[in-house]
């Protein structure tokens, strides 16, 4: 069997990519006729190809989450469960040094890869599903993440290979999706760091809709166990055969002694281009009995080593440490150093972080120091050679001249400006009040809103839907005019009716982005007053909300000002009523019911539409079955899977789709 499966990798990756386009190509023919109203192929061109992806699918068993020929169900967890390792995970020992890694190869030969910048993941597949995914944890004990894992961009649910397959893979956002997802963040205080911590908070959620957004990719990097297939003693059949599976597989070249150094700057080359985030290479021995036969330290394996790049440094004299301030209050130190150049670029300006990273450097005006870009890519500051000390941290805000404070986050000294009225807090809270996921006025830049601040036209938020008072003065402001000041006066009419998860964004509360606004006010039922005076019980019991979260909505509204600000502000707007289920005439028949859908379904277009009929009807749909789920819902009722047997341990009767839609009165 295993040379068999060897001998067709081949054709089955060829089938894999093609699969892979059909669902790119349907996919979006989908979004243009559903969600933007118009036809980009016929429907006869449309049903080939899906015919022709359906039957690849079939003669394959490979199936994306992405197929539309699926629909994925989302699971909410209230926390992740924690799984022990069946093998360690140990690190890699690194190096800088490229002759050290033409050594250590020898008359080996190797394949050298990307050393992926993500969250490390294990998944197992059984009978050709996947059944479970755990993260890299602290190598010992990971979490489980499979609702999650189930939605990644491009991992197979289902696969050919009927044994138990174990890999190992990196999740990871590229670097496209990180600045769409921060585009789409009009606060830019709000936005995310950088992709490694956007793809472990999203790999981490608890609500997989939400990792399900984040468009999270796999790459295959190890191959653990795949019993009965005979890769010729070589990892670089386990990667093709893997491809051949369906998975994508960390980009790698095969290597000897005398290629290594010359592909190892092609790799270099190739950074700026390279939409995977990265961190260095990994070199691999291709011969698997001979890397096993190596052994390992207590720490690493030794089939295999990481190279970081030996980081171009430049030196340069430090000029001032500029300030600067965010909506939170919080200002940033930001190193200005004499202009150098670093892997092909000019760079003037570092990030410092913090005020204790200043002080371990020593770092003042006047400095001669050492830079580079981490992983060629972020510019910071290296080493500070002369370390003069630090000093003139600002006492006053540079923006509003209001007293600074230096404040304790965690183990590092930031410093804060304690104005409440400090415009530069007032700037960014208006742009994301006004921002397009939130009131989405039009004509409210962040340099209008400037200008509009600055002339005191606007002092807080409900000042916005006001302007008309200073037509005068705003007319003749540089950029305005009759028609330009009408043409806004057009787009805050327009604001005033709205959606209460908008608001509830544009408030700008710490950690509250778009999605967990919306959670609140569907957990919530849309009671804005219940929502501000909840308590920490209650708001930890809504999906994606911890404890963090709660503290700060409730820290928030714990001030009399912020909630004379929204009062006035909501005084100003028409919230947009959700229509109530049961006074537009629909049967309040599952009240009280705690309902669990599983497995594919035959009427529905997908779980989320049998979720919205069943909770029209006064229900309720957990991810989990738990003591007080009153029945699951599955087409397959005589099925092993985990729900089934929780549902038949606790007494919970078990229905089809045909036998709940009976039940509930639901048209078919």
């Amino acid at each position: 069997m295993g040379e068999e499966t060897s001998k067709s990798s081949p054709a089955r990756g060829d089938q894999a990519e093609r699969i892979r386009e059909l669902i790119r190509t349907l996919n979006e023919a989908g979004k243009a006729y559903y969600q933007e109203a118009r036809e980009i192929m016929s429907n006869y061109a449309y049903d080939r190809l899906y015919d022709e992806l359906q039957a690849l699918e079939k003669e394959t068993g490979i199936i994306f989450a992405g197929s539309p020929t699926q629909h994925v169900g989302y699971e909410i967890q209230s926390e992740l469960p924690k799984v022990r390792h069946e093998k360690p995970m140990l690190s890699l020992s690194k190096t800088k040094d490229v002759g050290e890694l033409v050594s250590w190869l020898g008359t080996q030969k190797g394949l050298l890869s990307w050393k992926m910048d993500g969250l490390t993941i294990v998944l197992t597949y059984t009978g050709g599903e996947l059944t479970r995914a755990v993260t890299r944890g602290n190598g010992e004990i990971g979490e489980l993440i499979t609702p999650n894992a189930k939605v990644f961009a491009n991992v197979p649910l289902r696969i050919a290979y009927p044994g138990e397959l174990i890999l190992r893979g990196e999740a990871v956002i590229l670097y496209s999706d990180f600045q769409r997802i921060n585009e789409e963040i009009g606060d830019a205080d709000a936005r995310y760091k950088n992709p490694r911590n956007l793809c472990s908070g999203s790999v981490r959620q608890l609500n997989s809709e939400i990792t399900a957004t984040r468009n999270v990719h796999f790459y295959a990097f190890r191959l653990v166990k795949a019993d009965g297939v005979d890769f010729g003693n070589s990892r670089e059949r386990q990667f093709e055969w893997l491809k051949a599976q369906g998975f994508s597989v960390v980009h790698y070249e095969e290597v000897t002694a005398g290629t290594l150094p010359d592909t190892v700057k092609a790799y270099a080359a190739a950074i700026p281009e390279n939409n995977i985030p990265s961190d260095g290479l990994v070199l691999l021995y291709d011969d698997i009995a001979y890397g096993e036969s190596l052994g390992r330290t207590a720490k690493f394996p030794r089939d295999s080593i990481a190279f970081k790049w030996r980081d171009e440094t430049a030196e340069t004299t430090l000029r001032e440490i500029e300030w600067s301030a965010s909506r939170t209050g919080l200002i940033n130190p930001v190193a200005v150093f004499d202009p150098v150049e670093l892997e092909g670029t000019t760079v003037s300006r570092a990030s410092v972080h913090n005020i204790s990273i200043m002080e371990d450097m020593k770092l003042g005006a006047g400095d001669k120091i050492t830079v580079y870009k981490a992983n060629m890519i972020i510019p910071q500051i290296a080493e500070n050679l002369t370390r003069s000390g630090v000093r003139d941290i600002p006492e006053k805000c540079p923006v509003c001249g209001g007293k600074t404070e230096i404040r304790s986050d965690g183990d590092a000294k930031v410093l804060y400006c304690t104005n409440p009225e400090c415009p530069a807090k007032k700037i960014k809270s208006f742009v994301l009040l006004t921002s397009r996921d939130a009131l989405n006025i039009a004509g409210l830049s962040e340099m209008t809103l400037e200008k509009l601040i600055g002339a005191g036209c606007i002092h807080e938020y409900a000042d916005i839907f006001h302007l008309e008072r200073y037509r005068d003065t705003i007319v003749q402001m540089e950029g305005f005019g009759e028609k330009s000041f009408g043409n806004l006066e057009a787009a805050i009419r327009t604001a005033r009716t709205t959606d209460l998860y908008r608001v509830v964004y544009g408030l700008g509360v710490a950690g509250i982005g778009l999605a967990n606004a919306k959670l609140l006010c569907r957990h919530f039922h849309g009671d804005f007053a219940a929502m501000r005076h909840a308590h920490r019980d209650e708001l930890t019991r809504v999906e994606g909300i911890g404890d963090v979260l709660a503290e700060a909505w409730i820290r928030y509204f714990a001030d009399e000002e912020n909630n004379r600000v929204v009062d006035d502000l909501l005084a100003e707007l028409t919230i947009r009523e959700e229509e109530d289920p049961a006074a537009a005439g629909t049967p309040q028949n599952l009240l009280g019911e705690t309902i669990v859908i599983t497995g594919s379904l035959n009427h529905f277009s997908n779980r989320k539409a049998l979720q919205a009929e069943i909770e029209a009807r006064g229900g309720k749909v957990t991810g989990s079955v738990t003591s007080k789920t009153t029945m699951l819902i599955n087409n397959d009722a005589t099925s092993s899977s985990a729900k089934n047997k929780a549902a038949g341990k606790l007494g919970i009767p078990i229905l089809t789709e045909e036998e709940f839609l009976e039940k509930a009165g639901i048209p078919v």
